[in-house]
């Protein structure tokens, strides 16, 4: 498996635990958060109480070089604080799981693990990884966020500003519930045109998340 697609999964589950809670300009339907320092604490709040994650996704890939789109499903788990399973089941299999600063990527072919203290992407991503958990987002430095809403959610956009970052993604668009800061769904646009979806379906927040589906 690629080191661009491995980055994308793993931005996809940083992602998503923001919310535990797209292009630049106005977005249809939104208008700018009216108060963007009460949403913020708001947001702080929300992500605080979130212990764990169990959720369906649906993945839709559109490459520029090709007329259709290439849709995957799996599941997704989290568990505070810092584990992760995220497992595709169709059309292919392919296994990630994140305990701590080790990784395990598993696909038809082969394992591999990887100690992410050891790579700096990695580490600038877990280090985005912990300002969502912690919901302090807003303050990294590694990206510019702007929010918008409408009556039902909010959309948060979020532009890398470091190099690493920008060579693989021009924006990350996420869709927040207003009723319970979950994530609706992540759009993450690449420099080149090509994009990724995910929207997230019965998803449950503080259930029981066994211990075991994290070890590697």
């Amino acid at each position: 498996m690629c080191k661009k697609v491995l980055i994308m999964r793993l931005v996809s589950v940083v992602v998503l635990m923001v919310g535990a809670i797209a292009g630049h300009g106005q977005y249809v339907g939104y208008k700018p958060v009216a108060n963007l320092p009460v949403f913020r604490n708001q947001f702080a709040e929300e992500s605080a109480k979130v212990m764990s994650i169990a959720s369906d996704f649906t993945q839709e890939k559109i490459l520029v070089a090709l007329t259709e789109k290439i849709t995957s499903q799996g599941k997704f788990w989290y568990k505070r604080s810092n584990k992760v399973r995220i497992e595709y089941q169709k059309p292919f299999s392919y296994l990630m799981v994140i305990n701590a600063d080790k990784m395990s990527v598993k696909d038809d072919q082969k394992e591999s693990h990887v100690n992410v203290k050891s790579n700096k992407l990695f580490q600038q991503i877990n280090r985005i990884m912990i300002d969502c958990v912690q919901g302090t987002i807003f303050e990294s430095a590694d990206f510019t966020s702007r929010a918008f809403e409408n009556d039902k959610r909010y959309l948060l956009e979020m532009t890398p500003v470091s190099k690493t970052l920008k060579s693989f993604f021009q924006t990350i668009v996420l869709v927040v519930d207003k009723r319970d800061y979950a994530v609706v769904s992540i759009e993450m646009n690449e420099p080149g045109g090509d994009k990724t979806t995910m929207t997230f379906d019965n998803k449950v927040l503080n259930g029981n998340v066994p211990e075991q589906l994290f070890n590697l």
